[in-house]
């Protein structure tokens, strides 16, 4: 990231602007509106933005029967429709892209709004993958500066994390100012460094993909069976907690203990499916003094208890949503 001068934060009501109006785009319209933001959603086709306009009504409705949006109405009224994208980007503080994942076409799209927002708007892509530096090649200095990914667990009204990856050339005051925009409608904005493919969302879901189809493939285990044991097992914990704190919890020595005790395995395991990246001291001890940072060892047996807890609390709505599935 690139320069030290930071431009006053977003107010909370600036108006934002959505370039494409396909699910994600709606998805986005919707978490900005919900938090008092005006917002335009442009797209090049009328039919999308007919599809858009029933898809955010739809959304809206489903949210406030179960009382996650006080005012749909309001909400709505919030979001405007246009063809027109000069119109869409005029006076957005952020332009949120969600053009097809095609680097040609987010990048016209990009180019194109660029001429009609203002001088400090910033330009989040929604790409699952595309890297902010290939995203802003090619682009005018100014405009290079200002690109970055803010790539959304979907859908992002329901799934608060988000990905804000800057590319080398991305200005430091444009990463803040998504990050606080993001931040002030609901969202967790999470920093990814060094832009790498997939971004964290989804090299962590491609991992956990991979090992399932070689699963299938083995005949280990069938879809609907490795499915159930990330139902009832690995999705259960991991709505509470993420991978790094489950071990550090599960083992009463912690991450280090279970870095000694697993990690050979884990190795193995990685090593038959031809990855060799071993856990060294040097990386254990890194992640033991973030872990030791988050929860000191004094405090590690009352966040077992909290995480049980947790868990049973939640067991009676997780057996429901099975029971009338």
């Amino acid at each position: 990231m690139t320069g030290p001068a930071v431009p006053p934060a977003p107010g909370p009501r600036e108006p934002l602007a959505v370039a494409g109006a396909g699910s994600i785009g709606v998805a986005f319209a919707l978490v900005l509106a919900r938090a008092g933001h005006p917002v335009q959603v442009w797209d090049p086709f009328p039919d999308a933005l007919a599809r858009a306009h029933d898809e955010l009504s739809d959304r809206l409705d489903l949210l406030a029967v179960h009382g996650l949006v006080e005012n749909p109405v309001a909400v709505r009224e919030r979001v405007a429709f246009t063809h027109d994208l000069a119109e869409a980007v005029a006076g957005a503080a952020l332009v949120q892209e969600c053009a097809p994942e095609r680097l040609d076409v987010k990048q016209e799209v990009i180019r194109r709004a660029a001429h009609s927002a203002p001088d400090r708007a910033v330009f989040a892509s929604s790409s699952s993958a595309i890297r902010p530096s290939l995203l802003a090649a090619g682009l005018p200095d100014g405009l290079r500066e200002r690109v970055l990914v803010g790539h959304p667990g979907n859908p992002p009204y329901l799934l608060p994390v988000i990905e804000v990856v800057p590319s080398p050339g991305t200005a430091a005051w444009a990463v803040e100012r998504a990050r606080t925009l993001y931040t002030g409608v609901g969202l967790r904005p999470v920093t990814v460094r060094h832009e790498p493919e997939g971004f964290v969302f989804n090299r962590l879901q491609g991992a956990v993909l991979r090992e399932a189809y070689c699963l299938v493939r083995d005949g280990v285990a069938t879809v609907d069976e490795i499915d159930e044991v990330v139902r009832s097992g690995l999705g259960r914990r991991w709505s509470l907690i993420g991978p790094f704190e489950t071990v550090d919890l599960n083992t009463r020595g912690g991450l280090a203990s279970h870095a000694e005790t697993m990690g050979p395995a884990y190795a193995r395991m990685g090593a038959e499916r031809g990855q060799h990246d071993p856990w060294t001291p040097d990386l254990v001890s890194s992640a033991v003094r973030q872990r030791r940072g988050l929860l000191p060892h004094d405090r590690w047996q009352e966040r077992v208890r909290w995480r049980d807890e947790q868990l049973m609390r939640l067991t009676p709505l997780w057996e429901d949503i099975r029971d009338t599935s």
